[in-house]
């Protein structure tokens, strides 16, 4: 990709998640609720077979996680604990330990967002669909040309699936 060139769609629209990778995901859930007052917390199980089409470095493969979203002003940050199978979530725990993964951007258009990265010369990494209630949703991840972040780009589900828990943050006196 060359300076100047417009590698939408990581242009617009904005970022709007910050995701860490943790070994523990009710621990860490308890940590930033506690620590730093981000929640409630909303936590899912992802597996096949709701997961579908998915992808690891090109190859099909299963995996499994479990992660928690939760809001804070216009931020989402998600909490990502790899169970099963190869991920970059593993990849990560294996070689950095817990911390910053990747960003994230909600797209409506989620196979011509990722047609344009590929274009756009990012490197498909890991990538699956089916995460809703109804069968749709769909996340890609890619690394960037000359800039050391994956990137996400999701279509959020019309419905999400049931969730494995809500954890909400201690009260305030």
């Amino acid at each position: 990709m060359t300076v100047g060139t417009n590698p939408s769609p990581f242009i617009v629209p904005d970022f709007k998640q910050c995701a860490l990778v943790v070994e523990d995901l009710d621990e860490a859930v308890r940590r930033w609720a506690e620590l730093l007052g981000i929640g409630p917390w909303t936590g899912y199980r992802l597996e096949p077979p709701r997961l579908k089409e998915m992808l690891y470095h090109g190859q099909e493969v299963e995996f499994s996680l479990r992660h928690a979203l939760a809001w804070k002003g216009e931020m989402q940050f998600e909490l990502v604990q790899p169970l099963d199978g190869p991920s970059i979530f593993a990849d990560h725990l294996a070689n950095h330990g817990e911390g910053l993964h990747h960003v994230g951007k909600y797209v409506s258009d989620h196979a011509g967002a990722v047609g344009d990265a590929l274009r756009a010369g990012f490197e498909p990494l890991q990538s699956a669909r089916g995460f809703g209630a109804e069968g749709d949703g769909a996340f890609a991840y890619f690394q960037a040309p000359g800039v050391p972040m994956i990137i996400e780009l999701i279509e959020a589900p019309r419905v999400r699936i049931e969730p494995e828990f809500v954890y909400y943050p201690p009260a305030v006196d």
